[in-house]
């Protein structure tokens, strides 16, 4: 259940970065009653309602990111400081931070994934004081989000053009050996979410991911976001090891916002269209 708006209210635009060649950020001055990892509906009337991660947050003021995908995004992308969004939520299950991490006796991983980033920002702010690694990945320089966010942030692209060549994941067996972590968090593409699940079960590391999946209601009424009999927007979007180990479909499939259950692969292909 929400524990802010359950019916859309009506925002103004108070700033607009540019983040990166495709992906804008909206800020609101607002108070919103918010935990790491839950998310948002934004409500464009006429158009459509969509999911957003909450990438900016402070006492008065929150911000989501927005990447452009389809008419939703390009329409967003072409709103202005001033213009109103209607937003409800916040909704979900966010992530928990133990209390080795709090007290600094244990090291925490974030590993985040193209936009999958927005859903990170939040964490990786209230872990900064403790031993938290960030790793952040993109296809290229051009579409990294947050390079300048964090004092300590290690960069990975896909074509090598900023920060090292190849994928967050690559990293990861040296600096578990290093750091030892207690928990590995992680948002992005679903099959690098999947491989980090893989190395967390082998080194008996606790996981916990943020899931994306087609919402309609973002409370778990439509039944759209179901992933193994579990509700994307009421259960997660973050699941820990101990749920991610028993979603079969998880980096493997998901389902179209026809009903229609494809591979991931394919859902990527659609989210692009």
């Amino acid at each position: 259940m929400s524990n802010g708006f359950d019916q859309p209210v009506m925002m103004k635009i108070d700033k607009i970065i540019n983040e990166s060649d495709d992906t804008k950020s909206f800020m609101f001055r607002h108070n919103l009653d918010y935990k790491p990892g839950q998310f948002i509906m934004v409500w464009l009337p006429g158009i459509d309602e969509k999911p957003f991660a909450v990438s900016y947050y402070g006492d008065d003021f929150f911000g989501i990111t927005v990447l452009v995908r389809g008419k939703s995004t390009k329409y967003m992308h072409s709103m202005g400081v001033g213009e109103q969004l209607g937003i409800r939520g916040p909704f979900g299950h966010g992530f928990s931070i133990t209390d080795n991490i709090k007290d600094g006796s244990g090291n925490a991983c974030v590993i985040g994934g193209g936009c999958g980033m927005a859903s990170l920002t939040v964490l990786i702010e209230s872990l900064q004081d403790n031993n938290t690694t960030i790793l952040t990945g993109a296809t290229t320089k051009t579409t990294l989000l947050f390079k300048n966010r964090y004092k300590d942030i290690t960069i990975f692209t896909d074509d090598g053009s900023e920060g090292s060549k190849g994928y967050p994941t690559d990293a990861l067996e040296d600096l578990h050996k290093e750091n030892s972590y207690s928990i590995i968090y992680t948002c992005g593409p679903e099959i690098m979410m999947s491989k980090v699940y893989e190395f967390c079960k082998k080194h008996n590391i606790q996981c916990e991911a943020s899931l994306e999946r087609y919402m309609k209601c973002g409370i778990g009424i439509c039944g759209q976001c179901v992933c193994d009999g579990q509700m994307v927007c009421k259960d997660g979007p973050v699941f820990d090891s101990q749920a991610l180990g028993k979603m079969s479909d998880f980096g493997n499939y998901s389902l179209l916002k026809s009903g229609q259950k494809v591979s991931i692969n394919d859902y990527g292909k659609w989210k692009e269209a």
